[in-house]
């Protein structure tokens, strides 16, 4: 039986891996992406075998409901899967894109063209179907990845990668090491320890654990700590508009980052929309806790504490606030969000641009659910992960978010002397069309 790989192994295996996918034509990546998406259609049975033996040791460990049910395979997930690969195909190249063409003399011209990073390590929590998006997106963008679920996946997790990377190795010019995974969490402080050979870490989980990647890495981090997202109802809101879009943000997935955690609204509106909405909450079995205004409306409710305009609940928990104006909703938004997502329903297209425009997020809505921030009803194939940094990458990162750039310079035998001295020639600096 052959040795576990060490970290370090790994981790130059995928540099080397790395070095030919920046090159590597894009008709030979999205053939190895269809057999990896075949690949995980035939391997359904396989992978729900060992989504079972996940389910049981994350019951057994006493996880919480919402990690669970991100944990929680079925065919119709895993069938998403694939299809979450295929949308992935049918995108454009990421790589070898002109940004900027530039005329420095005559024969003598600037290109800035698309590349990619390299290297990419992906950790994240309890969710098996980030697998395939994250590799399918590294590996078309001319990545490697290397890839560390949590422990209650292990099992998930090992029969994806191994139907990925299968898959992919079987197509001509696909390096070996393209697709990796770490077991162990003792691994992830070696993986952090390999800035020559991995070049970005993507963290996906909670709060303190997006920290400690954060505080124990001289690699560069790219990822979001919280979601703490809101929802302002205005003033000028439809209220069945409204009512629509705020039970949707809260309840088509509770646990997910992009779910509504706190519900600004009008004091105008208040004490006409709050009392119909706080019943279909109820009804669905959300714990509401208010702030003083809120409970004058709604006498039995629980007040919410300080820390609750600051907790990401990913659960069936919602603080609401009454406001007495748009600028206060900023505000506070500003103050207390995570810079992840927030939406504004107003009618009134002055207000939503301001809001749009001086809500410091990721991604600002009007009119819509918070749980349209995603890199698939985006259109970009899948999301690595959302990002509230303020990088080259931000809100759901997809293959723009995987590329970097490279200038290249083609000259015809110039020299910087020409351009020195009392008889230095002139640059042109002429902006060429695109290519």
């Amino acid at each position: 039986m052959a040795a576990e790989k060490t970290v370090s192994e790994i981790s130059s295996i995928a540099k080397a891996a790395s070095l030919q996918l920046a090159h590597l034509p894009v008709d030979i990546k999205n053939r190895a992406l269809e057999l990896a998406a075949s690949a995980i259609e035939g391997g359904c049975l396989s992978i729900l075998q060992e989504n079972v033996k996940d389910l049981e040791f994350a019951q057994n460990e006493n996880i919480s409901g919402p990690l669970i049910a991100r944990l929680r395979l079925n065919e119709n997930k895993i069938m998403g899967m694939a299809k979450g690969i295929r949308s992935v195909i049918r995108l454009e190249d990421p790589v070898g894109q002109q940004q900027m063409a530039i005329e420095m003399d005559e024969g003598l011209t600037l290109y800035r063209v698309t590349c990619p990073i390299g290297v990419i390590g992906a950790i994240f929590e309890s969710r098996p179907d980030a697998v395939p998006q994250i590799s399918s997106l590294c590996f078309k963008s001319g990545n490697a990845v290397i890839l560390k679920g949590g422990r209650e996946a292990q099992h998930s997790n090992k029969m994806i990668v191994s139907l990925i990377s299968d898959a992919i190795e079987q197509v001509d010019g696909v390096p070996i090491g393209s697709v990796q995974m770490i077991k162990t969490r003792s691994e992830v402080a070696d993986m952090l320890k390999e800035e020559k050979n991995i070049n970005l870490i993507v963290p996906r989980g909670s709060n303190d654990f997006v920290k400690y990647i954060q505080e124990n890495t001289r690699i560069p981090v790219l990822g979001h700590s919280e979601g703490i997202c809101h929802g302002y109802i205005d003033s000028k809101a439809d209220p069945d508009k409204a009512t629509s879009i705020a039970l949707d943000s809260k309840l088509q997935y509770p646990a997910a980052c992009n779910a509504m955690e706190t519900l600004l609204v009008h004091e105008d509106i208040a004490q006409t929309i709050l009392p119909p909405l706080v019943k279909q909450f109820c009804l669905q079995k959300v714990e509401l806790v208010g702030c003083d205004r809120t409970r004058k409306i709604i006498f039995n409710m629980k007040p919410a504490l300080e820390k609750d305009w600051d907790t990401e609940y990913t659960d069936l928990k919602l603080s609401i606030m009454v406001v007495s104006q748009l600028s206060e909703a900023i505000k506070f938004i500003n103050m207390h969000g995570s810079g992840h997502t927030d939406s504004i329903i107003t009618e009134d297209a002055l207000r939503a641009e301001r809001f749009l425009n001086e809500v410091d997020s990721s991604s600002v809505l009007w009119n819509a659910s918070t749980r349209f921030a995603d890199g698939f009803r985006f259109g970009l194939g899948a999301e690595i992960g959302i990002s509230t940094n303020k990088t080259h990458a931000r809100g759901p990162v997809g293959l723009d978010g995987l590329v970097i750039y490279k200038y290249k310079l083609i000259g015809t035998g110039q020299t910087v002397a020409e351009y020195s001295g009392d008889n230095a020639r002139e640059f042109k600096h002429n902006q060429l069309p695109l290519s």
